[in-house]
């Protein structure tokens, strides 16, 4: 392969999560349309006047480019592709479907159908929309695009009669899938419920 072909410009993304990797920069997982999770190093990240500071935020659609054919890739650049103000209730909802994109797709494999499904849920949350037909549509495409798909029809994912029973079905489903790995953001909620 080309050095050219180890190079990627303005690949849509959202980032997924990041952490400190050493003084002044960031390793992060990114969920990009064409190239699924990747793990990239945004050097220099934590410096005060950095570029990237302000730009690296979760469930913001972001343009990144980035170079490197390790594991581990260098990003080299970042813009802000939109705006989606998530608050409240809604940022569980995003950290929900973050930990199941990094416990569920395997690196660097992408999903372009599942990468759209995210973005319309980050959007029906930022708009107001209830939680529970963002969240009970982006699983059911999740699952259809990993291999575990429920068989019958797509239900109406706004019938709220129906929503128990669908996110029982989907919580079965999505348990099997990740092999008793327990997800974070559920005992989250689950203490939460204690305090409210």
């Amino acid at each position: 392969m080309s050095k050219r072909q180890h190079r990627i410009l303005d690949a849509q993304a959202f980032l997924m999560h990041a952490s400190n990797w050493s003084e002044t920069s960031i390793i992060a997982q990114v969920f990009a349309r064409d190239y699924g999770i990747v793990t990239v190093v945004a050097k220099g990240a934590k410096r005060p006047y950095s570029v990237l500071r302000p730009i690296l935020s979760a469930f913001q659609p972001l343009l990144l480019s980035w170079s490197g054919q390790g594991e581990i890739k260098t990003l080299t650049r970042a813009e802000i592709a939109g705006l989606l103000p998530l608050g409240g209730r809604s940022l569980m909802s995003g950290w929900y479907m973050n930990e199941l994109l990094l416990k569920l797709l395997p690196k660097e494999d992408p999903h372009q159908v599942l990468f759209d499904a995210y973005a319309d849920a980050l959007s029906q949350l930022a708009d107001g929309s209830p939680a529970t037909g963002a969240l009970r549509r982006f699983e059911w495409t999740l699952l259809n695009e990993t291999g575990y798909a429920i068989e019958g029809e797509v239900p109406d994912f706004d019938d709220r009669s129906a929503e128990p029973a669908l996110r029982l079905a989907l919580r079965e489903r999505i348990n099997e899938h990740l092999e008793n790995r327990s997800l974070l953001t559920r005992k989250v909620l689950h203490s939460l419920r204690h305090f409210s």
